[in-house]
């Protein structure tokens, strides 16, 4: 049975964190809590789901400023990718897996709005952080940030089945949900035909 994928708003940055979980264990795995951890957490308790691990996608504030509330109310390990989280008790990097009931959460390390922003990768979905939005992509103008690498990290994010869901990790487009092939056709950072067009249109 396939996992399920919950958005919760979560903040005043127009956050969205998410509860990944098996619906036969009801094995969870919680995604950046933001400002509202207890949205986070009153979400598993009424889908009686037992968060087991935190993700942070980046270590960005607005996306983990709940931690410490998750994981002392759940005993949750926490996990990302030590560039951007270090310290973390689970250090995520490209090609890791992430074990959850019956299913498997795989990571994409996708560097650009941060050196360590990685990209979640349930079976036909993308948790794509500040990465990809709908219709939009991440900063690449902040301390960190790479706008080179985050281009290659677009074009690999486009390179996925059009039917691939896209959850954000802001609400920042005409919809709080997308999949590739929309963004394909309505994203101009995707349409970008080259890395110096790219350039022009993020940081113009």
């Amino acid at each position: 049975m396939a996992l399920q994928i919950v958005q919760i708003a979560a903040g005043e940055m127009a956050n969205f964190s998410y509860l990944v979980y098996c619906p036969v264990t009801r094995s969870g795995l919680g995604v950046d809590p933001s400002f509202a951890p207890q949205a986070l957490l009153e979400k598993a308790r009424e889908l009686q789901v037992t968060i087991e691990v935190l993700v942070n996608t980046h270590g960005h504030r607005d996306h983990c400023a709940g931690n410490d509330a998750v994981l002392a109310a759940t005993g949750a390990k926490l996990a990302g990718h030590p560039l951007d989280v270090p310290g973390a008790d689970l250090a995520l990097a490209e090609g890791s897996r992430i074990p959850l009931g019956e299913g498997v959460v795989e990571v994409l390390h996708t560097p650009g709005h941060t050196p360590g922003s990685i990209t979640l990768h349930p079976p036909g979905a993308l948790i794509s952080g500040d990465t990809l939005f709908v219709t939009r992509v991440g900063r690449a103008d902040l301390p960190g940030s790479d706008v080179e690498a985050l281009y290659h990290s677009l074009q690999r994010l486009a390179g996925l089945p059009p039917e691939t869901r896209v959850y954000p990790g802001h609400d920042y487009g005409p919809a709080p949900v997308s999949t590739i092939g929309f963004e394909l056709a309505h994203n101009p950072f995707l349409q970008s035909l080259d890395l110096a067009g790219f350039i022009r249109l993020r940081l113009g």
